[in-house]
């Protein structure tokens, strides 16, 4: 998560509670599958594959000290791509990125870039899991989350590395789970769903900026962005889906809330419209290309782009359950007939910023 006006947010949240990519290192852990004999599984069962401790295992690897804060660009940055990719084609998802791969490469053009280069390369992740119905499979809903951070900095009692497990290994954790999930159906979802890990959002949102401007899934036939980021602290009861106003997506977002109370969620409304957060994650850049989005954020801490952010500070009970949340968020997108719409005053707005 890009760093906002932190003093506002922790008060609210304190009232409301080119190159070969790198292999994984031979200390990733074993997948957290379920057996290959379980699918097969209504979407109920499926959804119930998001466990905590599946969420504990993978956000320990991602976040672990010798993936070095993710940084962009990094060598670490690449095996956590290498290990989404793995687990992509462990499920049968489909590449959806550059010449039949996973991968879309994008030039970063940082301070380590020399005057007239093209840009270190560095990985955006896409897969795609197709859809059933011959009249929709061809329309996407794009589910996003940033699997960078900001890498080693300065020491903090004694610990430079800035390990991101909630800001965005949690997120990223959420789109493994679910990818996985709707692997597992024995019937998926009406139209493809489109797992997008974006690199370099810590940077500016710029994985995600490419990826607007050079996508690998036609913009035309995506109907909706679902951005996940920061989802494992703060009160274990809400999740914020930021973004409920713009579009049809709210209406959507609030029925499914309603409709498993055995999550024990509440999708709330934005929080700090102050900090307009609709305008300052990876969903904006689809937002501006006029896909309709939704923004699922649990909020700052006293962690926050500290080395402190560490997996052992993660409620993965929250995670898994936000995961689901967001599971049924996206069937319900996928088997809709009808695309989400825009509210008028909303698209304006978003129209505006653009400019």
């Amino acid at each position: 998560m890009t760093r906002p006006t932190y003093a506002v947010l922790s008060a609210a949240l304190a009232l409301g509670a080119c190159a070969a990519p790198v292999s994984p290192p031979a200390s990733a852990p074993a997948p957290v599958s379920v057996p290959l004999s379980a699918s097969g599984l209504t979407a109920e069962q499926a959804a119930a594959t998001i466990t905590p401790q599946d969420v504990y295992a993978r956000i320990e690897f991602l976040a672990s000290d010798r993936m070095r804060g993710r940084n962009t660009p990094s060598p670490e940055l690449e095996i956590a791509a290498s290990y989404l990719v793995n687990q992509y084609k462990l499920w049968g998802l489909q590449p959806g990125g550059e010449n039949g791969t996973f991968y879309q490469w994008w030039p970063f053009r940082g301070r380590g870039a020399a005057a007239g280069t093209a840009g270190v390369p560095v990985p955006n992740v896409v897969a795609v899991l197709p859809g059933s119905d011959p009249a929709l499979r061809n329309e996407y809903v794009v589910l996003s989350a940033h699997m960078d951070h900001v890498g080693v900095g300065r020491a903090v009692n004694g610990d430079s590395i800035y390990n991101g497990a909630d800001d965005d290994a949690s997120g990223t954790t959420g789109l493994l789970e679910v990818a996985e999930a709707f692997a597992r159906m024995g019937v998926r979802p009406r139209r493809s769903i489109v797992f997008l890990h974006v690199s370099g959002e810590e940077k500016g949102l710029l994985g995600s900026a490419w990826y607007a401007e050079h996508p690998t899934v036609p913009l035309a036939q995506t109907v909706a962005n679902v951005n996940v980021d920061m989802i494992g602290r703060n009160d274990p009861g809400m999740v914020v889906v930021i973004g409920k106003k713009y579009s049809s997506l709210g209406g959507l977002a609030d029925r499914v809330g309603a409709a498993h109370p055995d999550l024990r969620l509440r999708l709330s409304d934005d929080l700090w419209p102050e900090e307009r957060f609709f305008f300052r994650s990876d969903h904006f850049h689809f937002a501006r290309k006029e896909v309709p989005a939704l923004f699922f954020f649990s909020g700052v801490h006293e962690d926050y782009h500290q080395p402190s952010d560490e997996v052992e500070t993660i409620d993965t009970d929250k995670a898994a359950r936000i995961a689901r949340m967001v599971f049924h968020v996206v069937m319900e997108i996928a088997n809709d007939p009808e695309r989400p719409r825009w509210d008028p005053a909303g698209l304006e707005e978003v129209r505006r910023m653009r400019r």
